[in-house]
């Protein structure tokens, strides 16, 4: 029983881990932003997601409502993390035009971004807790249970930590399991690359 318990306080902590203020280059605007530029707002919602990955693209219709839903609280910032050539700043812009969105795109191509948050898949989520020029993560992974079929999701997480953290109510769910594609940053990939070279030789 004391082995569970401490298993399920080192799960839920991370929740809790404050994020230091980063900066990253916005293919919206073509400038760099910091995350303490919207320190005004009462949460952060980061994305990390793809311009071509099937789920995240399965999540652009429900992402465009939680925005619009919750646009005048909540910072929605999305970032990309791949280095692929159909995920460059170029075709991201390109993608944020067609997607109708005027939030924050961050071109994270060094993943240095996504070394801060430990960011494994796209979609995946981060909403923080704003509180000046403090931020902490209040829940971090999958914005719902069904990536494919948004008419049978049973249960918006994302949605309901949101309402949580703008009534000031502890997180309903902590953290949950982010379901999507892998998100390999240059260094990663070459690695990979080098082991399938040596296999096939």
């Amino acid at each position: 029983m004391k082995y569970l318990i401490v298993t399920l306080l080192s799960f839920s902590t991370p929740c809790f881990s404050q994020i230091s203020d980063f900066k990253g280059f916005d293919v919206q605007s073509q400038q760099t932003i910091s995350l303490s530029d919207f320190s005004n707002k009462k949460a952060i919602a980061i994305v990390f997601t793809s311009n071509v990955c099937p789920y995240s693209v399965y999540y652009e219709g429900r992402i465009t409502q939680l925005i619009a839903e919750f646009s005048n609280e909540v910072q929605f910032i999305l970032i990309n993390s791949h280095s692929d050539t159909k995920e460059s700043s170029s075709e991201m812009k390109n993608k944020l035009s067609a997607w109708g969105l005027s939030i924050p795109y961050i071109a994270d191509k060094d993943g240095a971004i996504k070394k801060i948050f430990n960011a494994r898949k796209c979609p995946e989520v981060y909403l923080l807790n704003s509180r000046g020029s403090t931020f902490s993560i209040f829940y971090k992974g999958a914005i719902d249970n069904n990536p494919q079929v948004a008419s049978d999701v049973k249960n918006r997480y994302l949605k309901k930590n949101v309402e949580s953290l703008l009534s000031g109510r502890p997180s309903s769910t902590g953290s949950t399991r982010p379901i999507g594609c892998i998100v390999k940053s240059p260094k990663e990939m070459a690695c990979s690359n080098a082991l399938t070279s040596s296999f096939f030789v």
